[in-house]
């Protein structure tokens, strides 16, 4: 580990992260305290690898035992302030500590290394945060529910009307696969890479997603149809659940109700897996993201989001739904999709 961090009651400093007992180390402080597969040293590594984002994190110690971990991606941009997020490119995050002083004291010095690397901001997906920082409940919320015992009673166990938009997908005739092979890959990134843009948003990296297949218990699911392939999945598999974690379909997808197929199928499949909880991820509060999770019956739950700024420094925006980036957006859909494949992945870089 590096220097300590000043005005903490434990020791609390720089993580080296190349070093595979450190790793090691605080890969099992994240599973003693049931944090997230984003909490990980092997997402930062993978975030790292996949987008050149570096990969940091804090550890605090109390009587040379790990107390506290915050992992940390350095985000830097030409389009956006420089920032620390816990963690990049994820939905959740923030401090992981066996008390709340201890998070808070990860969470201040935080705020130290960022004005030391011109950070402007200090983001946390999560966790407790000081009670000088920002803080958001109004903006995502997360969707989790049990799967339920068998393929009949899933089915059954979504609402009527959303239930009868999966009975038109289940009438199609489309050939289903599950894999982590380049050509499942291929698949997948063609299909995200399209649905994207249609939202308007560039594309990430096709290294991220290489990179969190290769460090985590992940697959790909696609459903095709004539040989295209029209909807695609890659879930995150942590514990007993299921995350589906990017996914999308083409404008096929929309008439065929392949979306529809797809998540069902997953749920069947991850119940196969022996997973026994469905983890939907987070929508932007108001989407159409969150109106569509909510019509699987799932529940939304408030995410807190906090953020610490720099004094005369402004926190980034990277909302997609900002007004300032709307012009933007329409631009975005209008463009070929080869042309925002090569345009994206520069810019999606910095959107972490």
């Amino acid at each position: 580990m590096n220097a300590p961090f000043a005005h903490t009651a434990e020791r609390i400093a720089l993580a080296d992260l190349r070093d595979p007992g450190e790793v090691a180390r605080i890969e099992g402080f994240v599973r003693e305290t049931n944090g997230t597969p984003f909490h990980r040293p092997a997402w930062l590594h993978a975030v790292e690898t996949g987008t050149g984002q570096r990969a940091l994190g804090l550890v605090a110690e109390r009587d040379g035992t790990l107390a506290g971990w915050l992992p940390l991606t350095e985000v830097h941009s030409p389009l956006f302030p420089r920032a620390l997020v816990s963690s990049g490119f994820a939905v959740g995050g923030g401090p992981l500590a066996d008390s709340a002083s201890i998070a808070r004291d990860l969470c201040r010095a935080a705020s130290e290394l960022a004005a030391r690397r011109a950070c402007a901001s200090v983001e946390l997906r999560g966790g407790i945060a000081p009670a000088d920082w920002a803080v958001r409940t109004d903006s995502h919320a997360g969707f989790s529910g049990p799967l339920a015992p068998d393929d009949e009673a899933q089915l059954l166990a979504i609402p009527r009307k959303q239930r009868a938009e999966v009975r038109k997908g289940l009438d199609r005739d489309f050939a289903i696969s599950v894999g982590t092979s380049d050509e499942d890959r291929r698949a997948h990134y063609a299909v995200y890479a399209a649905s994207v843009r249609n939202l308007g948003t560039p594309v990430f990296p096709r290294a991220l997603f290489d990179a969190v297949l290769d460090a985590f218990d992940a697959d790909i699911l696609t459903l095709s149809l004539g040989g295209a392939p029209v909807a695609s999945v890659l879930t995150l598999y942590h514990g007993s659940a299921a995350m589906p974690y990017w996914g999308g379909g083409t404008h096929a997808a929309r008439a065929t109700r392949a979306n529809e197929r797809m998540y069902y199928e997953l749920m069947g499949h991850a119940r196969r897996r022996g997973c026994d909880t469905f983890d939907f991820g987070r929508s932007k509060i108001g989407s159409g993201a969150f109106a569509y999770k909510k019509n699987w019956g799932f529940a939304p739950q408030p995410l807190a989001y906090a953020t610490w700024t720099a004094p005369g420094h402004a926190a980034r925006d990277v909302d997609p739904t900002s007004e300032a980036y709307s012009a933007k957006i329409a631009l975005w859909k209008r463009l070929p999709l080869a042309v925002a494949n090569r345009l994206g992945p520069p810019i999606a870089r910095g959107l972490a």
